[in-house]
């Protein structure tokens, strides 16, 4: 494939993924032309591959995919000023298209007209070029690689969770699933100075690598175990203590009604991972405990964070990264990311840049 071509990848239906070239774009007055370097697949892009929509966002026309992304400014628009060709940058995939309560309230995540890439009907930056809103994209210091980069977009959800959480110093936080987010979680977790972090999983190599990223105990789950006893691990490693905040990350009912059993009295479970749409929780418990529920949708203001975080080697997401494969071997990625094989699968856009 030439150099030059916009090779994008294009879901058309459910199970029905291609490699298309599409036109190179122009950027509008306010938008760039991004040369795109690096996309993280996320589960919700291999969930709509397999089923074609996730809730009420449903595949009806076809989309490009990918929302964890990076790249370089290749062109300006006529209003553009803090960006110039050739500058680096992540891109926040969510966009308000209106200043709604939600956006004057600061939380632009939550606005209901908002663009979001790879969200159906808006696509995402599974390509080689793509454009975007310039205030959007956030320049890269020179320290911060394209990968790096890309692993803003979980690592922003990891922020704002632990934010709506209050993790903060001395926190005791128990993180629910050792996936990507999961992960990013307990890096956020241990940045924002959380005295002990609690994490569990299915997988033992996943826990492996959450005890080598400073986890203070793992917990490896059966599918035997049940909600309470959960709870009851968690209360054993912490020595008779229970975590100020828990964080739901795997989207289970299981993992969900044992968030609310582990989760100290005032204490707050934050829910993350997205399942059903609706699950049996221990409510009487939540109550006579006020245990605090708090979702978290996205993230709102977390990518100049991110970056800082990322500049200043506070966090180091570069482990999380497992496997790249170029654009061309789309199909192999996203099969590597459904076999849950690894943690990170990164498929690389540019075809002079393959490597991390």
């Amino acid at each position: 494939m030439a150099e030059h071509e916009n090779l994008s990848v294009v879901l058309h239906k459910k199970h029905d993924l291609r490699l298309e070239k599409r036109p190179i774009p122009d950027p509008g007055p306010n938008e760039v032309l991004l040369k795109i370097d690096s996309v993280g697949i996320c589960g919700s892009d291999v969930h709509y591959w397999q089923n074609g929509e996730i809730g009420d966002f449903i595949l009806k026309e076809p989309m490009v995919l990918g929302h964890e992304a990076s790249g370089s400014v290749s062109k300006v628009g006529s209003g553009v000023r803090h960006l110039k060709a050739g500058d680096r940058v992540a891109i926040e995939p969510g966009i308000p298209r209106e200043i709604d309560e939600h956006c004057r309230a600061g939380r632009y995540n939550l606005s209901p007209t908002i663009f979001f890439s790879a969200t159906p009907p808006d696509d995402g930056n599974l390509c080689r070029y793509n454009t975007h809103d310039a205030n959007y994209c956030y320049k890269l210091p020179e320290s911060v690689s394209f990968e790096e980069g890309a692993m803003i977009e979980p690592l922003s959800v990891a922020i704002h969770a632990c934010r709506r959480g209050g993790v903060t110093i001395g926190s005791k936080v128990f993180i629910l699933g050792a996936g990507t987010i999961g992960l990013v979680n307990l890096l956020v977790s241990k940045s924002m100075g959380a005295s002990q972090i609690v994490i569990c999983d299915l997988s033992m190599g996943r826990l492996e690598k959450a005890k080598q990223l400073g986890a203070s105990f793992t917990i490896a789950v059966d599918r035997g175990t049940s909600a309470k006893e959960l709870g009851q691990k968690v209360k054993q490693v912490l020595g008779g203590a229970m975590p100020d905040v828990s964080i739901e990350c795997t989207g289970t009912e299981l993992c969900e009604q044992a968030g609310v059993y582990a989760t100290k009295s005032g204490g707050v479970l934050v829910l993350v991972g997205m399942g059903k749409p609706s699950a049996n929780i221990p409510v009487l418990d939540l109550i006579i405990r006020e245990v605090d529920v708090r979702g978290v949708f996205r993230y709102c203001n977390t990518w100049p964070v991110a970056v800082n975080m990322l500049a200043s080697k506070r966090i180091d997401v570069k482990p999380l990264v497992t496997h790249r494969f170029p654009l061309e071997e789309v199909l192999e990625a996203f099969e590597t990311t459904k076999k849950g094989v690894g943690i990170k699968v990164m498929l690389k856009c540019d075809p002079n840049n393959q490597g991390p």
